[in-house]
């Protein structure tokens, strides 16, 4: 695949810019926007991109830096799932703990935002503490954000706990957005005042990239990729009054510009060193694009992927019609279609073959189209043996190995007795082969059998695919296929008329 981004350049670009920050107080509180580890989406319009570029760069600074966890208790309440894990925000709290500290990383607390002895999340604290995790409850601010005479007093911030940090890099992060990491680092910066300390704030955030132009394909891949949190991609008018530079930034910051530069200004009893959003920023991404040309097209099938992803969310109800016109808008302003995904027809031509061959005209067929890294097309339908995940998956490692698709990898005493598992003594109606399940048997098959250990070392091979299914595809399979790095989209069909045993 080609490549069009220096991840070296960009690592030494953004720890110089950070550091330059550092140098100006004694302690920077930093609020950092977007996926610390695993940023998929920058890896996809970024080709190059390193999706943990953040947690190298922060591990370079890991003697300077300490990290703050910010969860909101109301997505605790109502179990928000964090799409590409397909886990609560809870459980990724507790992820980020493991991960940071396998970094090397110092993580110095978890705090609760607007906290109000909501039950769920009070049992989530308890779970936390009892494994010797500090934690501190921040409430709701009255007033919040308007009201600054009242959030800059005793009454405001003065009523959050202080969070004791030692080191002069405090990283303020989250599980997703809306999670209260501004407000807690604003929440310091007060204290740290009353206290007499010299502190500042800066923002850390990828997208949109603020040196590339308006309309150009990776900040509109941002827009597609924030359409459940409405953002949408402006000039920013402060920059460009004060340095006559056109920059580009997003309608929340620069909505909420004048009020968090009234803040830090009430706070710190001194004109503020911001002049605009982009003045907040320490973002450097733009520096390590190296091909612009292979970028965009990247951006471009991001789009059509977050197109797909749009509509199976509104299928499934949890977007409103809102977010799916205005999908539809950001694809005709790039001027893309369905099929510009080049995966999308293989498996809808295959689809309808199979309908007309079983003259089914009224359910959806599921089938899948692996696009493989040299082009090549792979498809897979499903069977009461395996579904059409399965199915590709093993097709795609026989190519790659060379194997003819005549020869069976799996063997069918392996295959049927964890059929007759799941039907006899689980229970399950659901009886054919996903794709964790398929994994395991050639893992187990590998054992014995050369040419299945021949296809099982090709998975890795994986990494990069893309594809598409006629029909969504269950969390299960979703996930094994982003496991092995496939890039999966779904027609926005139900896979049968079930509802609870898809």
């Amino acid at each position: 695949m080609k490549t069009g981004f220096d991840p070296q350049k960009y690592i030494e670009e953004q720890s110089k810019f950070i550091l330059e920050r550092v140098n100006n107080y004694d302690k920077l509180y930093l609020e950092f926007g977007g996926k610390l580890i695993g940023d998929k989406h920058a890896k996809r319009v970024l080709p190059g991109f390193d999706e943990d570029a953040k947690i190298k760069l922060l591990q370079k600074l890991k003697d300077q830096a300490e990290i703050i966890i910010c969860v909101y208790a109301g997505d605790i309440e109502r179990n928000k799932i964090r799409g590409d894990f397909g886990i609560t925000y809870d459980m990724e709290v507790l992820r980020l703990l493991d991960d940071f500290r396998s970094y090397g990383l110092e993580v110095n607390s978890v705090v609760i935002t607007r906290y109000n002895k909501q039950p769920a999340t009070t049992v989530f604290i308890n779970k936390l503490e009892r494994r010797n995790i500090k934690v501190y409850k921040h409430s709701a601010i009255p007033g919040y954000p308007a009201d600054v005479d009242t959030i800059v007093s005793e009454n405001g911030y003065g009523i959050n706990p202080y969070i004791t940090t030692t080191k002069p890099i405090v990283v303020v992060t989250a599980p997703g957005p809306n999670s209260g990491k501004l407000a807690t680092c604003l929440n310091q910066l007060y204290h740290e005042y009353q206290m007499g300390n010299a502190a500042g704030y800066s923002k850390f955030e990828t997208f949109p990239v603020w040196n590339l132009p308006l309309k150009h394909p990776v900040n509109i891949a941002y827009e597609a990729a924030t359409i459940d949190l409405k953002d949408v991609n402006m000039i920013d008018n402060f920059h460009f009054e004060k340095y006559h530079e056109v920059t580009v930034n997003y309608n929340r910051d620069l909505e909420m510009f004048p009020v968090i530069k009234r803040i830090i200004e009430k706070i710190t009893g001194k004109e503020s060193v911001y002049q605009s959003p982009t003045d907040m920023g320490v973002n450097r991404v733009g520096f390590g694009i190296t091909d612009d040309a292979v970028v965009s097209e990247a951006s471009r099938q991001e789009i059509i992927r977050r197109y797909f992803a749009t509509a199976c969310d509104f299928k499934k109800g949890l977007l409103d019609e809102e977010s799916l016109n205005r999908m539809k808008v950001i694809m005709e302003e790039v001027e893309l279609k369905q099929e510009d995904r080049y995966c999308v027809l293989p498996a809808r031509d295959y689809a309808a073959k199979l309908k007309e061959m079983n003259n089914n005209d009224s359910e959806s067929v599921a089938v899948i189209a692996f696009e493989m890294n040299d082009g090549t097309i792979i498809t897979g339908k499903g069977s009461a043996t395996m579904d059409c995940c399965s199915a590709a998956l093993l097709n795609s490692i026989k190519y790659l190995a060379g194997i003819s698709d005549d020869i069976y990898l799996l063997s069918p005493l392996i295959l049927s007795t964890i059929r007759d598992l799941k039907e006899k003594d689980l229970n399950s109606k659901i009886t054919c082969l996903n794709a964790s399940e398929i994994l395991i048997a050639l893992s187990i098959c590998a054992v014995t059998n050369p040419t299945a250990q021949l296809a099982y070392e090709k998975l890795s091979m994986l990494k990069g695919v893309q594809a598409h299914c006629t029909a969504m595809l269950n969390k299960s399979d979703e996930q094994i296929l982003r496991k092995l790095g496939i890039d999966v989209t779904c027609d926005a069909v139900y896979p049968s008329e079930n509802l609870y045993y898809v």
